[in-house]
Protein backbone atom coordinates (compact mmCIF):
# COMPACT_ATOMS: atom_id res chain seq x y z
CA UNK A 1 0.00 0.00 0.00
CA UNK A 2 3.01 2.30 0.14
CA UNK A 3 2.69 3.07 -3.58
CA UNK A 4 -0.99 3.89 -3.11
CA UNK A 5 -0.21 6.37 -0.35
CA UNK A 6 2.45 7.96 -2.52
CA UNK A 7 -0.06 8.56 -5.31
CA UNK A 8 -2.47 10.35 -2.97
CA UNK A 9 0.11 12.33 -1.00
CA UNK A 10 2.03 13.17 -4.17
CA UNK A 11 -1.03 14.73 -5.77
CA UNK A 12 -1.70 16.80 -2.67
CA UNK A 13 1.92 17.89 -2.37
CA UNK A 14 1.90 19.00 -5.98
CA UNK A 15 -0.84 21.46 -5.13
CA UNK A 16 -3.47 19.51 -7.04
CA UNK A 17 -5.73 18.65 -4.13
CA UNK A 18 -8.43 16.01 -4.15
CA UNK A 19 -11.49 18.19 -4.67
CA UNK A 20 -13.67 18.81 -7.70
CA UNK A 21 -11.97 21.16 -10.15
CA UNK A 22 -13.02 23.36 -13.02
CA UNK A 23 -11.72 22.39 -16.45
CA UNK A 24 -8.48 24.24 -17.01
CA UNK A 25 -7.44 25.75 -20.32
CA UNK A 26 -4.09 24.59 -21.73
CA UNK A 27 -1.14 26.62 -20.50
CA UNK A 28 0.72 25.94 -23.75
CA UNK A 29 -0.54 25.32 -27.26
CA UNK A 30 0.03 21.63 -27.90
CA UNK A 31 -0.58 21.62 -31.64
CA UNK A 32 -2.64 23.40 -34.26
CA UNK A 33 -6.10 21.94 -34.62
CA UNK A 34 -8.74 22.29 -37.29
CA UNK A 35 -11.52 24.84 -36.71
CA UNK A 36 -14.11 23.43 -34.33
CA UNK A 37 -16.86 24.05 -36.87
CA UNK A 38 -15.37 21.39 -39.14
CA UNK A 39 -15.77 18.66 -36.51
CA UNK A 40 -18.78 16.59 -35.49
CA UNK A 41 -20.23 16.53 -31.98
CA UNK A 42 -20.32 12.84 -31.08
CA UNK A 43 -18.90 12.57 -27.56
CA UNK A 44 -16.16 10.24 -26.40
CA UNK A 45 -18.57 8.91 -23.78
CA UNK A 46 -20.85 7.70 -26.58
CA UNK A 47 -17.94 5.90 -28.22
CA UNK A 48 -16.62 4.34 -25.02
CA UNK A 49 -20.01 2.96 -24.00
CA UNK A 50 -21.06 1.81 -27.48
CA UNK A 51 -19.84 -1.78 -26.94
CA UNK A 52 -22.36 -2.54 -24.21
CA UNK A 53 -20.36 -1.02 -21.36
CA UNK A 54 -19.14 -4.19 -19.64
CA UNK A 55 -15.93 -6.00 -18.80
CA UNK A 56 -14.74 -8.66 -21.22
CA UNK A 57 -11.61 -10.71 -21.97
CA UNK A 58 -10.08 -8.27 -24.44
CA UNK A 59 -7.19 -6.47 -22.73
CA UNK A 60 -6.70 -4.20 -25.74
CA UNK A 61 -9.91 -2.18 -25.49
CA UNK A 62 -11.07 0.46 -22.99
CA UNK A 63 -13.49 -1.10 -20.50
CA UNK A 64 -11.54 -0.13 -17.38
CA UNK A 65 -11.11 3.53 -18.28
CA UNK A 66 -14.81 3.63 -19.19
CA UNK A 67 -15.86 2.14 -15.85
CA UNK A 68 -13.45 4.45 -14.02
CA UNK A 69 -15.00 7.52 -15.65
CA UNK A 70 -18.52 6.28 -14.88
CA UNK A 71 -17.57 5.60 -11.25
CA UNK A 72 -16.20 9.13 -10.87
CA UNK A 73 -19.32 10.67 -12.38
CA UNK A 74 -21.58 8.55 -10.20
CA UNK A 75 -19.77 9.69 -7.05
CA UNK A 76 -19.17 13.25 -8.26
CA UNK A 77 -21.72 14.27 -10.92
CA UNK A 78 -20.10 17.69 -11.37
CA UNK A 79 -16.58 16.37 -11.84
CA UNK A 80 -14.74 17.90 -14.81
CA UNK A 81 -14.50 14.33 -16.11
CA UNK A 82 -18.04 14.93 -17.40
CA UNK A 83 -16.52 16.89 -20.30
CA UNK A 84 -16.28 13.57 -22.17
CA UNK A 85 -20.09 13.57 -22.36
CA UNK A 86 -20.25 16.97 -24.09
CA UNK A 87 -19.36 16.38 -27.71
CA UNK A 88 -19.43 20.10 -28.46
CA UNK A 89 -16.35 20.70 -26.29
CA UNK A 90 -13.03 20.00 -28.05
CA UNK A 91 -10.70 17.67 -26.14
CA UNK A 92 -7.99 15.16 -26.88
CA UNK A 93 -7.75 12.12 -24.63
CA UNK A 94 -4.78 9.77 -24.42
CA UNK A 95 -6.68 6.67 -23.34
CA UNK A 96 -4.91 3.80 -21.53
CA UNK A 97 -6.21 0.42 -22.65
CA UNK A 98 -7.19 -2.34 -20.21
CA UNK A 99 -3.73 -3.88 -20.32
CA UNK A 100 -2.27 -0.51 -19.30
CA UNK A 101 -4.42 -0.48 -16.17
CA UNK A 102 -3.44 -4.06 -15.41
CA UNK A 103 0.21 -2.99 -15.54
CA UNK A 104 -0.52 -0.14 -13.13
CA UNK A 105 -2.43 -2.35 -10.68
CA UNK A 106 0.30 -5.00 -10.80
CA UNK A 107 2.90 -2.35 -10.04
CA UNK A 108 0.88 -0.92 -7.15
CA UNK A 109 -0.45 -4.09 -5.54
CA UNK A 110 2.05 -6.77 -6.67
CA UNK A 111 -0.66 -9.12 -7.86
CA UNK A 112 -1.32 -11.09 -11.02
CA UNK A 113 -4.71 -10.22 -12.50
CA UNK A 114 -6.82 -12.56 -14.58
CA UNK A 115 -9.81 -10.26 -15.12
CA UNK A 116 -10.52 -6.63 -15.93
CA UNK A 117 -13.10 -6.50 -13.14
CA UNK A 118 -10.47 -7.51 -10.55
CA UNK A 119 -8.16 -4.71 -11.76
CA UNK A 120 -10.93 -2.14 -11.59
CA UNK A 121 -12.13 -3.31 -8.17
CA UNK A 122 -8.68 -3.04 -6.62
CA UNK A 123 -8.08 0.41 -8.08
CA UNK A 124 -11.51 1.68 -7.03
CA UNK A 125 -11.33 0.36 -3.46
CA UNK A 126 -7.64 0.82 -2.66
CA UNK A 127 -6.85 4.05 -4.50
CA UNK A 128 -10.19 5.85 -4.24
CA UNK A 129 -12.42 7.87 -6.50
CA UNK A 130 -10.69 11.23 -5.96
CA UNK A 131 -7.31 9.91 -7.03
CA UNK A 132 -8.87 8.07 -9.98
CA UNK A 133 -10.49 11.36 -11.00
CA UNK A 134 -7.14 13.14 -11.01
CA UNK A 135 -5.41 10.35 -12.91
CA UNK A 136 -8.14 10.44 -15.57
CA UNK A 137 -7.88 14.23 -15.89
CA UNK A 138 -4.13 13.90 -16.41
CA UNK A 139 -4.93 12.15 -19.72
CA UNK A 140 -7.23 14.91 -21.03
CA UNK A 141 -5.96 17.84 -23.11
CA UNK A 142 -8.77 20.43 -23.07
CA UNK A 143 -9.62 22.83 -25.87
CA UNK A 144 -7.75 20.94 -28.60
CA UNK A 145 -8.64 18.31 -31.18
CA UNK A 146 -5.18 16.88 -31.86
CA UNK A 147 -5.07 14.25 -34.58
CA UNK A 148 -2.35 11.61 -34.74
CA UNK A 149 -0.84 13.40 -37.73
CA UNK A 150 -0.64 16.63 -35.75
CA UNK A 151 0.90 14.80 -32.79
CA UNK A 152 3.62 13.46 -35.08
CA UNK A 153 4.31 17.02 -36.18
CA UNK A 154 4.91 18.34 -32.66
CA UNK A 155 8.36 19.66 -31.75
CA UNK A 156 10.51 17.18 -29.83
CA UNK A 157 9.56 17.20 -26.12
CA UNK A 158 6.63 19.57 -26.60
CA UNK A 159 4.82 20.21 -23.31
CA UNK A 160 1.08 19.54 -23.26
CA UNK A 161 -1.07 20.97 -20.45
CA UNK A 162 -3.86 18.75 -19.16
CA UNK A 163 -7.20 19.18 -17.42
CA UNK A 164 -5.42 18.45 -14.14
CA UNK A 165 -4.59 22.00 -12.95
CA UNK A 166 -0.90 22.78 -13.04
CA UNK A 167 0.01 19.47 -14.66
CA UNK A 168 1.52 18.59 -18.01
CA UNK A 169 3.30 15.78 -19.81
CA UNK A 170 5.67 15.90 -22.76
CA UNK A 171 5.23 14.45 -26.23
CA UNK A 172 8.43 12.97 -27.60
CA UNK A 173 8.43 11.97 -31.27
CA UNK A 174 11.01 9.23 -31.72
CA UNK A 175 12.72 9.21 -35.11
CA UNK A 176 12.43 5.53 -35.80
CA UNK A 177 10.86 3.46 -38.54
CA UNK A 178 8.00 3.57 -38.05
CA UNK A 179 7.96 6.88 -36.18
CA UNK A 180 6.58 6.48 -32.65
CA UNK A 181 5.14 8.99 -30.19
CA UNK A 182 6.23 8.60 -26.58
CA UNK A 183 4.54 10.44 -23.69
CA UNK A 184 6.82 11.49 -20.84
CA UNK A 185 4.93 11.72 -17.54
CA UNK A 186 6.03 12.72 -14.02
CA UNK A 187 7.23 9.25 -13.02
CA UNK A 188 10.83 9.39 -14.16
CA UNK A 189 11.76 5.87 -13.09
CA UNK A 190 9.06 3.97 -14.95
CA UNK A 191 8.64 3.10 -18.62
CA UNK A 192 6.86 5.85 -20.53
CA UNK A 193 3.64 5.18 -22.44
CA UNK A 194 3.51 5.40 -26.21
CA UNK A 195 0.71 5.77 -28.72
CA UNK A 196 -0.68 2.51 -30.07
CA UNK A 197 -0.47 2.72 -33.85
CA UNK A 198 -3.62 0.66 -34.36
CA UNK A 199 -5.64 2.78 -31.90
CA UNK A 200 -5.21 6.32 -33.20
CA UNK A 201 -7.84 8.94 -34.01
CA UNK A 202 -10.67 7.20 -32.14
CA UNK A 203 -13.89 9.15 -32.84
CA UNK A 204 -12.19 10.68 -35.87
CA UNK A 205 -13.97 13.64 -37.43
CA UNK A 206 -15.41 14.86 -34.14
CA UNK A 207 -14.39 17.59 -31.72
CA UNK A 208 -13.54 14.95 -29.11
CA UNK A 209 -10.81 12.57 -30.19
CA UNK A 210 -8.79 9.88 -28.43
CA UNK A 211 -5.58 7.95 -29.00
CA UNK A 212 -4.90 4.64 -27.29
CA UNK A 213 -1.77 4.32 -25.15
CA UNK A 214 -0.11 1.25 -23.66
CA UNK A 215 0.47 2.51 -20.10
CA UNK A 216 -1.27 4.81 -17.65
CA UNK A 217 0.24 8.30 -17.42
CA UNK A 218 1.37 9.00 -13.86
CA UNK A 219 0.91 12.53 -12.48
CA UNK A 220 3.46 11.88 -9.70
CA UNK A 221 6.68 9.92 -9.30
CA UNK A 222 5.90 6.59 -7.67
Amino acid sequence: MQHVRRIVTGLVAAGVGLTSMGLAAPAQAAAPSAPASSHGSRSLAAVLTSDGNQFDHNWHDYDIVTEAALAVLKAKPNSPVKVITDGKTPITVFAPNDRAFRRLATDLFHKHYRSEKAVFTDLATKVGVDTIENVLLYHVVPGKTITAKQALGLPRNAAVATALPGASFRVHVRDRHPVTVELKDNDRNDTNPYLLRTQLDLNKGNKQIAHGINRVLRPVDL
